[in-house]
């Protein structure tokens, strides 16, 4: 695991934290030879690696930059526009670097945690290596795993364990987990938990409601880990997250020294002259009412909240565009909103021009930015505040897992009714975290708006009038928009059920936007010579080092075990 090109994020200032907290522990006793511990404190080890747990699969060089674009919220100029993502993408040979950096630290805190007896570390312990190598298996298919932390022992070149082979393993460790926490005893932590602050009944709805969702991602598969009966088993439990005050995710805060602590998409979007990363056009039409297969006419009350439009509307383009002819050389933009990007595999004239002033940002929901008030703005640092969770596993998205399941008949309940439970906590998830952004701009309730209301109502009735594959389509593609930001999920949920639709760069009619200026959106602007990725490549430092690797993939062909 080499040549690691991204820096450790927040790790020092948390630190400080710590050492501030637990002052007095041997660990940094001056008595003792501080150079060499023997021991490393849980209380030391469990923040490391829960900010390397957010970290994965996450943006500003990480894999949540070509998620982005896989899942059609973002759009890129890198590699991963037309899917051509390489094997030396360095976002995800990041993430790779990550995942075993924290497995390291895992294993020595679940040792440290069974040796002292400190059973709610042990379970918090396992739930994160769950979680983590529920990714890598995600992300890259069968990846070592049994021997990935035997150094010591002298396995230098670890085998790759069989991805269903992992996934069993990850079962078993949720089950442990929460025998573990359910029986708490030895050191309990406290304010070194990021997550939860050693709550146990909070871990507990989180190994549930995590295991719910691996039972769904996996239940279109041939694979023996699917089981009726242990869903059903589950489901009886019911102990599920109740609230968003469950969720799942790792709190940003506005501290920018020693260490930048905003959230990474904010940083990546915000934070440098340089733009490669812009919303997709795709998206904003689905969410503007435009496309004319699904949410046709229902424009979503979420727009202002999800991204923020530097040009007013009416406004003329400034970058690149010719006011004397009225061409805007612009590769998308809606001249009634002030909308601006680039299209998913376009070769377009107007694609790769400096476009840094004129260009649209993600907004204050997904990552702390500006909220959209109409009036324009000029992209600057300060334009937000940076401080938005880093959703992973969220209240409204255990809903929209149970809206689905119901869908399909695996569960009991009613299928609609529960979509529009999912809808209004993502109402009300926004307006939770735009309140906890510390925002100085006036940014309006969205729950039990009329607004909201009469979009939820469309849903509604549009769910009703379709056929059960359309309302499968639709529960998909309302759990799509309502995690813009968080894209890992994203793109397992369209791997394994087709859904949302994405954008089709060699279709006819791919968009809709007409501005009647003479100007129009041409077909043959955009193309796509890639297959989609069903998976990612290996890092190519791993198979040239790892004496057991595997030859390297075909990623549109190779699929991980769940993946139909």
């Amino acid at each position: 695991m080499k040549n690691i090109k991204f820096k450790r994020y927040h790790i020092l200032p948390i630190f400080i934290v710590v050492i501030s907290l637990f002052g007095c522990d041997k660990y940094l006793d001056v008595d003792t030879d501080t150079d060499n511990p023997t021991v490393a404190p849980m209380n030391q080890l469990l923040p490391n690696i829960q900010i390397t747990t957010a970290l994965i699969a996450d943006w500003n060089n990480f894999s949540g930059e070509v998620l982005g674009t896989q899942t059609h919220q973002g759009v890129s100029r890198s590699s991963q526009d037309q899917y051509g993502t390489q094997a030396n993408n360095i976002p995800l040979n990041n993430d790779w670097n990550n995942v075993y950096l924290a497995l390291t630290d895992l294993e020595t805190l679940i040792s440290q945690a069974e040796t002292d007896g400190a059973t709610v570390y042990k379970g918090i312990g396992q739930l994160l290596k769950a979680y983590m190598m529920s990714v890598a298996v995600d992300l890259w298919g069968d990846v070592p795993y049994s021997e990935a932390t035997l150094l010591i022992q002298g396995v230098v070149s670890p085998s790759f364990d069989d991805s269903e082979t992992i996934y069993q393993d990850i079962f078993n460790l949720i089950d442990e987990a929460k025998v573990n926490l359910n029986n708490p005893s030895g050191l309990l932590p406290g304010a070194d938990d990021f997550y939860y602050a050693g709550s146990t009944s909070k871990w507990i709805k989180f190994a549930n409601t995590f295991k719910l969702k691996l039972l769904n991602q996996i239940r279109l598969s041939s694979s023996a880990l699917f089981s009726q009966s242990e869903l059903d088993a589950l489901v009886s439990e019911n102990n599920f997250f109740t609230s968003n005050a469950d969720d799942f995710q790792f709190m940003h805060t506005a501290t920018v020294s020693p260490q930048d602590e905003r959230n990474q998409l904010f940083q990546a979007a915000y934070g440098g002259a340089q733009v490669d990363h812009y919303v997709s056009p795709w998206f904003y039409e689905i969410l503007m009412g435009m496309n004319p297969n699904i949410h046709t006419g229902n424009q979503d009350p979420r727009i202002p909240y999800y991204w923020a439009n530097q040009l007013q509307p009416g406004q003329f383009p400034r970058d690149q565009a010719d006011p004397i002819s009225g061409d805007p050389r612009a590769d998308y933009w809606d001249s009634s909103t002030g909308f601006f990007t680039i299209r998913f595999g376009s070769v377009g004239p107007w694609r790769d021009g400096a476009v840094a002033n004129d260009a649209t940002f993600p907004g204050i929901f997904p990552c702390g930015g500006r909220y959209d008030d109409g009036q324009g703005f000029a992209r600057v640092v300060g334009s937000g505040t940076g401080v938005a969770p880093r959703r992973i596993l969220t209240y409204d998205e255990f809903l929209y897992i149970q809206a689905e399941l119901m869908q399909v008949g695996l569960i009991n309940g009613d299928a609609a009714t529960k979509l529009t439970e999912a809808m209004t906590a993502s109402f009300a998830k926004v307006d939770q975290v735009v309140a906890g952004t510390g925002t100085t701009q006036t940014v309006p309730v969205l729950s039990g708006t009329t607004a909201v209301s009469d979009f939820i109502a469309n849903i509604d009735a549009e769910f009703t009038a379709a056929s059960a594959e359309k309302q499968l389509e639709i529960i998909m593609t309302q759990k799509w928009v309502a995690t813009y930001g968080d894209q890992m999920d994203q793109y397992n949920d369209y791997r394994r059920t087709g859904y949302p639709v994405l954008a089709n760069p060699n279709g006819t009619n791919e968009y809709q936007l007409d501005n009647g200026d003479g100007y129009p959106l041409l077909d043959t602007d955009t193309t796509l010579n890639n297959p989609y990725n069903r998976t990612f490549f290996w890092p190519e430092n791993e198979l040239n080092l790892n004496q057991n690797a595997p030859e390297q993939k075909t990623i549109a062909t190779y699929r991980v075990f769940w993946d139909n």
